[in-house]
């Protein structure tokens, strides 16, 4: 094993042993703050609050009196400056650069520039009077992978003595670590401004969908003169169901769409048999079932954001009992989104004016449904859409949509309230929200 030289009192007469001392204190000062430098550019979810740290790390590692660092931005072409330290107040925020100045300190690369041996370029040119105020002896072009991303500007040295090679590469290596500390910035920047271009685009084509299919139940309606603005009810129940069963809002925004074109089917049916005054005989009737299966066929090539879309225009007078069309399916069988257009789909029905009646009472229409949940309807679908009305007839909630569609008299007939409650009371339980308690 090797033993442990001991100093002698020879050692500490050698002139250069002094030297020798300080430059190893030097030296463990410096590794302690690029160590330190390196853990604040990684640590650290501020970045202004990281550069302000680095630079103080960088100015007092080496003892100089005063400097700043700045961000290049490559679309105005100009540095601005993220932290300055005895600059004073009249030191510009921001530092116009021309072409050759560019293309000189990415040349130059991350190694310092002495600032009076520098007039040649237009850059020092320009603020040389400004330099020379602020006493700033280096210029550090910051540049990381090929690609210039700040710079560090450094006073002259509390000492008063020149800098020295050593001082150049501990300044170049701090440099890499604030340059490395922009750079991804500058990164983290561009991702977030191609997200909000994509969130907005993304944000276009959605309205720009949901002003087509507002279109098409427009269209769809148009032929129906007596039933003008069903489908757009429809839709407007369908979204209040799926709300109220707790679904998120994507979900909820499909249930819309699918009550909206749920009787696209319709367009390619006879507008006398959509228009008859009087009850259809059972030849125009199966004519008129057929447009659920139309409807299917129209939807399913278009790619929907909502895939059960198409599912809802085929199924929607599907019944639990099995008893509906086309396919006579039985409860499971049903696709959720056809039971939730269904349910919305009849309530329009009930109450809303046909040529052949008059709509129905709000307390008939709530009886109608809660004797038909479990038959027709899924009963906490049903549960679901007693709940938002009841909300609204509480004073629950501040935007009155029922009001809207059907009318502030409807609404509000007397014992309405009390009615509703009977309605959900009366209701073969499915799960424990099937039960309101009586006022």
């Amino acid at each position: 094993m090797g033993q442990t030289k001991l100093l002698r009192i020879e050692d500490f007469k050698n002139p250069n042993f002094k030297e020798l001392v300080e430059n190893k204190n030097k030296l463990v000062h410096t590794f302690g703050a690029l160590a330190e430098l390196g853990h604040e550019v990684a640590s650290r979810s501020n970045f202004q609050e990281t550069i302000r740290t680095s630079l103080h790390l960088v100015l007092g590692s080496l003892g100089i009196m005063r400097g700043g660092v700045a961000r290049y931005s490559r679309f105005e072409h100009e540095l601005n400056m993220l932290a300055v330290r005895g600059l004073g107040d009249f030191f510009p925020l921001s530092l116009e650069l021309c072409y050759e100045d560019e293309r000189q300190f990415l040349t130059n690369g991350l190694h310092p520039i002495e600032i009076s041996q520098a007039s040649v370029l237009p850059f020092f040119q320009v603020y040389d009077r400004t330099f020379e105020n602020t006493k700033l002896e280096l210029f550090v072009p910051l540049v990381i992978s090929d690609e210039a991303v700040g710079a560090l500007f450094l006073g002259e040295k509390a000492s008063g003595e020149p800098y020295t090679n050593y001082d150049r590469e501990v300044i170049c290596a701090m440099g890499r670590h604030i340059g490395s500390a922009i750079a991804q910035r500058n990164l983290l920047s561009e991702i977030e401004r191609r997200s909000d271009e994509n969130r907005k685009l993304y944000d276009d084509l959605k309205m720009t969908y949901a002003d087509t299919v507002k279109a098409f139940a427009a269209a769809i309606d148009c032929k129906d003169k007596y039933t003008e603005g069903h489908s757009v009810r429809v839709g407007k129940y369908s979204e209040i169901i799926g709300n109220e069963l707790g679904w998120d809002a994507d979900k909820i925004e499909g249930a819309a769409v699918a009550g909206y074109l749920h009787d696209v089917g319709k367009l390619t049916v006879e507008r006398k048999i959509i228009n008859a005054p009087y009850r259809i005989n059972a030849k125009e009737s199966a004519e008129l079932n057929k447009h659920p299966a139309v409807g299917f066929e129209i939807l399913s090539p278009i790619h929907h954001p909502y895939t059960d879309v198409p599912l809802a225009a085929k199924y929607h007078h599907e019944r639990l009992d099995g008893h509906g069309y086309p396919d006579g399916l039985y409860d499971r069988q049903i696709p959720y989104i056809a039971k939730v257009v269904n349910l919305a789909d009849s309530f329009d029905a009930m109450t809303t004016d046909r040529p052949y009646r008059r709509r129905r009472p709000a307390a008939d229409v709530f009886d109608d449904l809660q004797r038909n949940a479990g038959k027709q309807f899924a009963p906490e679908i049903v549960a679901a859409f007693f709940r938002g009305i009841l909300k609204e007839l509480n004073g629950e909630v501040k935007d009155k949509k029922f009001r809207k569609l059907l009318g502030r008299e409807y609404m509000e007939a007397d014992g309405l309230a009390v009615s509703l409650r009977t309605s959900l009371n009366s209701m073969t339980p499915t799960s424990s929200l099937t039960r309101i308690k009586a006022a």
